[in-house]
Formats: C-alpha cells, structure tokens, sequence
C-alpha cells in the first residue's frame, strides 16, 4: 500500500490515507473560497497551508503551556468514557484533527490498563462519507463493535451527523464520536462540554504529523484507493506533532475517576448556529463554524466574513483567533454567544467579495 508518509510513529496509528505528494497544486484561500462557493467540493482541493508569523507562535506557544491540563484533562475523562463501554476498543481516528487526539487515548489506555489499543486514521468529508475502503481494512483484522469513532473537538456537529449516516450500511458499529471537547453537546463520550482552545487547532500540518488535509478527486484516487493526502517534508524542520502530545501527556494523571453520566443538551451547537443565521442574515448554515476550533479553521483556511466573541469570553482562549483576525483584517464583533467562546463566519465570495 502506498500509505502516506508522516511524522507520527508506526507504533502510534496506522494512517490509512494514499500518498499524493505532488499529485495536486495547492491554490490560494481566496481561489479556493470561490471554487468551493461555486460548487467544487472542498476535497478536491487544497489550500496553501498557513505560515504562522512569529507573533502567532508565540501565542501557540502560549495556549500549549496554558491549556495542555485542560486539554490532558480532557483526554482521561474521553478515553475513561470509552473504556466504560469498550474493554479492547480499536480507535478510529477522523484525520486530521482526530490524530493527536487519538494517540493521547491510546497512550493513556495502554498505560493505565495494560491493553493493546489499536489506532487507525481514516477520512470522512461533510457530503461525501467515509473512506469505505478503510473502513474494509479495519472491518477485515477487528470486530466491528470494538471500533470507537475519535475526533478533536465538535464545531456544530455535522461530523456526527455524517457518521451516523455512514454507519446505517455497517451493522454493529457504534456511529458516536469521542472527542476531547464537545461544545456541540452532541456526544457523550467527551472529556467535556466547554468550548477551550485545544492548541493543536491553532496550527495545520505541523501539530498532525506533516499531513495535509484528506483529498478525494476521481483523477488521484481510485474505486480501490484509500482517500489521498500530502505529505509537507518542506515543513520537517518546524514540525511540532509531539511537542504538543508530550506538553499535553506531562499533564496527564491516571487516578481512578468515574466521570458523571451525561445528560442529554437541549439546546445544541446547531440550534445555536441556526439563532445566529438567522439574527445576522447569513445565507448559508456552512457558513457558520461556531467554536474556538472552527473559528481557527475559519481563519487558516478560509476567507472570513466575521468573527464572533462571546461577550463573558476571558481572553486567553481567543488572543490567537484576535491575532489572526487582525493579520487578515478580519472585523472581530462582541456576540451573546450561548454554547461556545468564539464562531467565524466565512465570506459569500459572490456577493460581497
């Protein structure tokens, strides 16, 4: 298999994604905003990844040593919950945002229970699914209901939303995704509901294993392939994957804690997005990327409209979105947000660009 490369080790998660490298050119944001916003699906496409400034790092730096507890914390009560309902699960990582994530809950279960956890990344795109072919892969070594779905973060929840219709052609997986924080309120299996900045959404490739976002074109990617991804060897020297796992596990304590049962949110990170598109007049509700996370993706990646602060936000967990939004000239707005700290908006490149 011509599995792409990465700095993450073999023994941390096997990536099942198709090396691309420099299969496909990487446009602009603003090229590949237009495109998106005229109907080319997001996966065919990749954006020129974001050079952070020194100012940024700094800041990165910073979210690191003031959110690496919280974010250890976090991954113990996730892999905790997991391990509530799966005594050998085999973790399943949502590439690219789910990786770190999912080596932090296999290192802390390996260590704390002694078991063997296997770890997979595979590609799921909002409209399209997920990779079928990975999903073959696993489902040929492992039981399907081992497997436990491993993200980041939630934004409005369309992630889950597109597991669970993925899940309705396999029988006996569990289509629910765990994560470290769970803003949305859409999944119990969360070390948290609070919207905190987990630094490794401050930065791209260079805090998950040097691999780009996944790609799937019918001109790269074959009925028998696995979805593609680049490998950025160019960005070796500035990689920082493992610092951010090995700050964030320094943190981490694996005393016995039985986290409360969870309760079901009555007002959701959708219903949330809906209320601001409606207040604000947005057109589109994949406009809207509510949470720290998103918001950073918003900034990185697309071509903003707005961001929104929440009015009681303290400003350590947004002084990097702040330092973004003023790099990029993007207008930065007070909003009584409810679920989350922070929400961008993305530009309507046909109407107002």
């Amino acid at each position: 298999m011509n599995l792409v490369r990465t700095s993450y080790r073999p023994e941390d998660v096997t990536i099942l994604l198709k090396d691309i490298t420099g299969c496909i050119e990487p446009m602009s944001t603003e090229q590949r905003e237009r495109k998106i916003q005229s109907g080319t699906h997001y996966c065919e496409m990749l954006p020129i990844e974001y050079q952070p400034s020194a100012e940024y790092i700094r800041l990165y730096e910073y979210a690191l040593r003031c959110f690496s507890k919280e974010t250890a914390n976090g991954v113990h009560i996730a892999a905790e919950r997991i391990y509530a309902e799966k005594k050998a699960p085999v973790l399943v990582s949502l590439a690219r945002a789910g990786l770190p994530a999912g080596i932090m809950i296999k290192h802390y279960l390996e260590w704390k229970y002694h078991i063997e956890v296997p770890h997979f990344a595979v590609s799921i795109i909002r409209g399209k699914g997920i990779d079928r072919n990975a999903m073959k892969y696993i489902l040929e070594r492992y039981d399907a209901d081992r497997l436990q779905f491993v993200d980041g973060w939630t934004g409005k929840g369309a992630i889950q939303n597109q597991l669970n219709a993925a899940m309705k052609d396999y029988i006996g997986i569990d289509p629910r995704v765990a994560v470290i924080a769970d803003p949305a309120g859409i999944t119990p299996l969360c070390g948290t509901h609070d919207d905190f900045l987990i630094a490794s959404s401050c930065l791209n490739s260079v805090v998950s294993g040097l691999i780009s976002r996944t790609v799937l074109r019918s001109d790269l990617i074959g009925p028998d392939d696995f979805h593609g991804a680049v490998y950025y060897g160019e960005f070796a020297d500035n990689d920082r994957s493992y610092e951010f796992i090995d700050t964030v596990e320094a943190e981490m304590t694996y005393e016995d804690i039985l986290p409360k049962t969870e309760e079901a949110v009555s007002f959701t990170g959708y219903d949330e997005a809906y209320d601001i598109m409606n207040r604000l007049g947005i057109s589109d509700i994949n406009f809207i990327k509510p949470g720290i996370g998103e918001t950073t993706r918003v900034l990185l990646r697309r071509v903003p409209y707005k961001v929104l602060i929440a009015e009681d936000c303290p400003e350590k967990y947004v002084a990097h979105i702040i330092e973004l939004a003023r790099e990029k000239n993007v207008p930065v707005e007070k909003y009584p947000l409810k679920r989350y700290r922070s929400c961008g908006i993305i530009r309507n490149m046909p109407s107002d660009a």
